[in-house]
């Protein structure tokens, strides 16, 4: 049972009748206590008289997935299968974090008929947002009071990473086609695959001379070369208790995110195979032998619920899952936070048992740089000298990660993927991938 704002404006009404009996010689008191005793009885009353909400069915209208902070509207259908109309009013109940306002739908169903209600949501939370009821209520005859009833109607939102690093790919996509042969650039190198023959011009290295093509034809050809295709990319996300560390306006999980996108969908059209895996103790994430067009949707979709745990990472586990990836990876880029040197003991110990098969990136998300204050205070100058300490013994980790044959990428999180993906350019552009 729920009372509308129209029973405090009835029982205020009583204030008249008090009034007047009381100059009359009657006693308010007892007038006053009639009159609520009143207001109680037609509020009741009108409760019982109101529709219920038995013979409602619900319907729902939602999307599968939505990217994280993008707009999305959703349509709730109530269909009245009794015989008297119901006015009333209607509330979705969603999570917080899916940013449904908080409105209270007006309705008026007659009998056998529908209404649609459309209730906008703004997911500000990635992962699976849920809806498991909607509250109706529904108004007596009078106004006064009425009935409140919960309609079990599960429904549910997949929010994926919003993969804001899109924008960096159309300039990295250009430089590859510049690698692929679309510009006339030559390339040697181990690994590199043949591409055609063309006729010698001063300049080129004579090293590329094929002298049986040269033999057959009346001019010094030189074959040409193109970055090898069909290689094998190892993404490991790191997603333990260093992965739920603030960064920015989000985590460094969500950070390592956008930098896997980038770079699956840069390697994805080189025609490198991608494999991802998110893992502390066990395997909370895995994208594997998908190829082509379906790569980046099924990366999102297993991505979006993964959250960071409050527990260090496993890393024999970790590095022995990858090698059931594939058998000959040829980078392994491991987005993880290795910023301590005791908490990175464990990493760095099992650092080389991967080197020694592929080519090894780690890339670790990092704070902004603190801006410079004129007068400082107190807490200025410890967080200073905090975030000082902390860059020097990432130095020290990155050191070590560099000694075990790996190379360490450190930015922050706007700036880390475009350069993870501009260091695999490199090594394409170098014959080294």
């Amino acid at each position: 049972m729920f009372l509308t704002a129209r029973t405090p404006v009835l029982v205020a009404l009583g204030v008249v009748p008090v009034i007047a009996l009381s100059v009359a010689g009657g006693d308010p008191w007892l007038v006053a206590a009639a009159w609520i005793a009143l207001c109680v009885i037609l509020a009741l009353t009108d409760a019982a008289a109101a529709p219920g909400a038995r013979q409602v069915t619900v319907e729902r209208t939602i999307p599968r997935r939505v990217l994280l902070g993008q707009n999305v509207a959703t349509t709730v259908r109530l269909r009245n299968g009794g015989r008297r109309r119901i006015r009333g009013v209607v509330r979705d109940a969603w999570q917080p974090t899916a940013g449904a306002p908080a409105t209270r739908y007006t309705v008026d169903i007659p009998p056998g008929e529908s209404r649609a209600v459309t209730v906008p949501l703004l997911p500000r939370r990635r992962g699976e947002l849920r809806s498991a009821f909607v509250a109706l209520r529904t108004r007596g005859p009078l106004g006064l009071a009425g009935r409140q009833s919960r309609l079990d109607a599960p429904g549910a939102l997949r929010v994926l990473p919003p993969f804001t690093s899109r924008r960096h790919l159309p300039s990295r996509l250009a430089r590859l086609r510049e690698l692929d042969g679309s510009t006339s650039v030559q390339v040697r190198g181990q690994g590199t695959e043949f591409d055609s023959l063309r006729e010698y011009v001063r300049g080129d290295d004579v090293r590329s001379i094929d002298w049986r093509a040269t033999a057959r034809s009346s001019h010094t050809m030189i074959r040409t070369w193109r970055p090898e295709r069909d290689r094998h990319v190892v993404i490991v996300i790191d997603t333990g208790r260093t992965a739920a560390a603030r960064v920015g306006d989000g985590v460094r999980l969500d950070a390592a995110m956008e930098a896997a996108l980038l770079l699956s969908a840069l390697a994805s059209r080189a025609g490198d195979h991608v494999h991802l895996v998110m893992f502390d103790r066990t395997t909370r994430a895995r994208v594997t032998r998908v190829d082509g067009p379906g790569l980046l949707p099924a990366l999102v979709d297993a991505m979006a619920p993964v959250e960071p745990q409050l527990i260090d990472t496993d890393w024999d586990a970790a590095f022995a899952h990858v090698r059931t990836l594939t058998s000959r990876p040829s980078l392994v880029v491991l987005l993880t936070a290795q910023d301590a040197v005791d908490a990175s003991r464990g990493f760095l110990g099992s650092l080389p048992a991967v080197t020694a098969r592929a080519h090894v990136l780690v890339g670790t998300v990092t704070d902004e740089p603190l801006p410079s204050v004129e007068r400082p205070d107190a807490t200025d100058v410890y967080r200073e000298a905090a975030a000082e300490r902390t860059a020097r013994e990432a130095a020290r980790v990155a050191s070590a990660v560099a000694r075990a044959g790996a190379e360490a990428i450190t930015d922050t999180p706007e700036s880390l993927p475009p350069r993870i993906a501009d260091r695999y350019l490199a090594l394409k552009a170098a014959g080294r991938l």
